[in-house]
């Protein structure tokens, strides 16, 4: 036991050198962290989730990635959700979250838990717990979600840069999931989350197009699933919605993700990027041949990045610094 206490104990230490979270937050965060102040909170956020996704079944791989890309820049504390003011330019339009949606979701969830328990549930525990529904309501695991996450008051788009990129390759990823104190086990199970969603084709043109100066396409790449990239995503590509599913089962949570990475049929060049090195194209086929070990470690790796918090308050409105 004393080992797992040290391990956990130089895991926060690293986040407090880093200045992702203060030294007074590290016993913030608690499973039962709503019991007596909040008690439906999960249930109300569950059910809203479920209402959107009946609408929208893109909901799901939206919620998940909003969640990945707060938690990347200042910790998880909600800053994506901040809305653009006339002097700063807020995350939510950086480039890489352009293409972010969903955020009515985490409005209706905040409006509901504001009329049963004011001034009390945080955006940011809003946004972890929609995120873990979006797995379980898409056929994956549950897991208890560590809450009392607090909301931050800074936003800016510049920061976005942070983020690990889809052109990203093995030692980039590493150093930027490094500077999270997250390992490259993690890097593995939360690339699952590719499992969920949709790319258009501006993020991964590269691996079809002018590759490097000698190939067009990226060698890695099956060739008819190429072809059917190239088809779909042409040079001079002018159609804004055109781009592909991350898997061959986009709404559903499963291993397929890692499957197709086996046979060449990944869509990022960061994807492909997991096989390019010995420990971490061995955890890829460990998850592509069980779907229970890549579960575990999904869920192992989930709650660690969903632990890195910062933020001061509890917002009223998720959109607006109080």
């Amino acid at each position: 036991m004393a080992a797992k206490n040290t391990t956990i104990f130089s895991f926060f230490s690293t986040l407090i050198f880093f200045g992702l979270i203060h030294s007074n937050q590290i016993d913030a965060l608690n499973t039962n962290y709503y019991d007596h102040t909040c008690p439906n909170v999960e249930s109300t956020i569950t059910s809203v989730v479920k209402k959107a996704m009946m609408n929208d079944p893109t909901v799901p791989a939206a919620l998940l990635r909003m969640h990945f890309h707060d938690c990347f820049i200042r910790g998880c504390d909600g800053s994506v959700l901040l809305n653009s003011t006339g002097k700063n330019k807020a995350e939510k339009d950086g480039p890489p979250n352009i293409s972010l949606h969903a955020f009515y979701v985490i409005d209706n969830a905040k409006k509901a838990l504001e009329s049963l328990c004011p001034k009390t549930v945080s955006c940011a525990d809003i946004l972890a717990l929609a995120a873990r529904d979006a797995v379980t309501l898409s056929g994956g695991p549950t897991w208890d979600v560590p809450k009392g996450r607090k909301d931050g008051r800074i936003s800016k788009a510049t920061e976005t840069r942070q983020l690990p990129a889809p052109t990203f390759n093995i030692s980039q990823l590493q150093q930027s999931f490094a500077q999270r104190s997250l390992s490259m086990d993690d890097l593995v199970a939360l690339s699952g989350g590719h499992t969920l969603g949709f790319s258009h084709c501006s993020s991964f043109q590269n691996r079809i197009h002018n590759f490097n100066s000698k190939q067009s396409v990226d060698p890695a790449l099956q060739s008819s699933f190429a072809a059917r990239l190239k088809s779909i995503c042409p040079a001079h590509n002018t159609v804004k919605k055109a781009g592909a599913n991350l898997d061959s089962t986009p709404t559903t949570f499963d291993n397929r993700y890692y499957k197709l990475l086996l046979q060449g049929k990944s869509i990022f060049s960061s994807d492909q990027a997991l096989v390019t090195m010995a420990n971490t194209k061995t955890l890829v086929s460990k998850f592509a041949s069980s779907q229970h070990e890549f579960e575990k470690a999904f869920v192992k790796s989930m709650i660690k990045m969903s632990s890195i918090h910062g933020g001061q308050e509890v917002r009223l409105d998720c959109r607006v610094v109080n």
